[in-house]
C-alpha cells in the first residue's frame, strides 16, 4: 500500500490535471462560474433558516443560518465527492482501457475537485460568522485536520464503492437512495438534542444520541465542525480521537479493497 501511494505521489501531476478538467466540466458554459460554490450553500442555507425559523417558529437555535452552514457544507463536500468518486472508473473506461496509470487517481481526483468547491464555499461560512458577530476561537485553527479527517473517510469510502461500481453497476444508483437516507439520518439541520436521549428496544435501553454518533461517522464530523466554528470550544478528545481513527480505518480497508481489484477494471469496465 506504501509503494502503491508513493506511485500515486509520482502522477501527481496528472492528479491535478484530472482535478482541473473537473472543474473546468464542472463550470462549463456558466454564466456566474464559481460563484456557484458560493450561491448553492446560500440559497440552501435559506431554504432551512425560512423552514425552521419562520414556518416552524418553535425551533430555539441561535444563529440558525451558522448553523445550518456548518452542517451542509461539510454535507455537500461528502455528499459531492462520494458520489462522484463512485463512477468515475466506470466514467473513464476508454482513459482506463488505453492507458496505464494508478487507478485511485480517479476517485481521489474527483475528491480533491470538491475540496476546492469546499474550501470557497468556507468563505460564505466564515462571512456569515462575522456578520452574526459570532466570535472566532482559537479552535478554528483545528479546521484543517477536520478536513483532513473528513477527506479521509470519503477517500476510503469512494475508493470502496468506486470498487463495487466495476463490478456491480447498481451501487451507483442505489447509493442515491442511502445518500438521501443518509442526509436525513445526519444533524445536519437540526441539532442532536431533538433526539431522544434514550429508547427502549426490545427490552434494552439504548442511547440514541451516542448510537448516532457511533454508527455514523459523518455525524461526528459535522459535530466536531459545530463545536470548533459555531462553539468556539475545544472537541473532547475522546470523541475527536475516535472519529480520526474510524476515519483512517475507513482509508486503509477502502485503499486495499481498491488495489485488490484494480487489476480487473479493465476488463470489467
Amino acid at each position: 500500500m506504501i509503494r502503491r501511494l508513493l506511485e500515486l505521489y509520482d502522477y501527481r501531476e496528472l492528479v491535478l490535471n484530472l482535478v482541473v478538467r473537473d472543474l473546468k466540466v464542472r463550470y462549463k458554459n456558466s454564466v456566474l462560474g464559481v460563484l456557484w460554490s458560493l450561491l448553492n450553500p446560500l440559497a440552501m442555507m435559506a431554504v432551512f433558516t425560512v423552514v425552521f425559523t419562520v414556518m416552524l417558529p418553535s425551533n430555539t437555535t441561535p444563529n440558525f443560518p451558522v448553523f445550518v452552514l456548518c452542517g451542509i457544507l461539510p454535507w455537500n463536500f461528502f455528499r459531492d465527492s462520494l458520489m462522484g468518486a463512485i463512477a468515475s472508473i466506470v466514467n473513464n473506461a476508454p482513459l482506463i482501457k488505453k492507458v496505464y496509470f494508478p487507478r485511485e487517481a480517479l476517485p481521489v481526483s474527483v475528491i480533491l475537485s470538491n475540496l476546492v468547491n469546499f474550501l470557497l464555499a468556507l468563505i460564505v461560512l466564515f462571512a456569515m460568522i462575522l456578520a452574526f458577530r459570532m466570535p472566532l476561537t482559537r479552535w478554528a485553527w483545528l479546521l484543517p485536520v477536520v478536513i483532513l479527517t473528513q477527506v479521509c473517510f470519503t477517500t476510503g469510502l469512494g475508493l470502496f464503492l468506486s470498487t463495487a461500481n466495476v463490478f456491480y453497476r447498481d451501487t451507483a444508483m442505489i447509493m442515491e437512495v442511502v445518500i438521501l437516507a443518509w442526509f436525513f439520518l445526519t444533524p445536519v439541520f437540526y441539532p442532536i438534542d431533538v433526539l431522544p436521549q434514550q429508547r427502549l428496544l426490545l427490552g434494552m435501553t439504548l442511547d440514541v444520541r451516542r448510537l448516532v454518533y457511533i454508527l455514523n461517522p459523518m455525524a461526528s464530523v459535522i459535530a466536531t465542525y459545530r463545536v470548533i466554528l459555531y462553539q468556539g470550544a475545544p472537541p473532547a478528545a475522546d470523541f475527536f480521537l475516535r472519529t480520526v481513527v474510524t476515519s483512517i480505518g475507513v482509508l486503509v480497508v477502502g485503499y486495499w479493497f481498491f488495489l485488490r481489484h484494480r487489476k480487473t477494471f479493465a476488463e470489467e469496465v
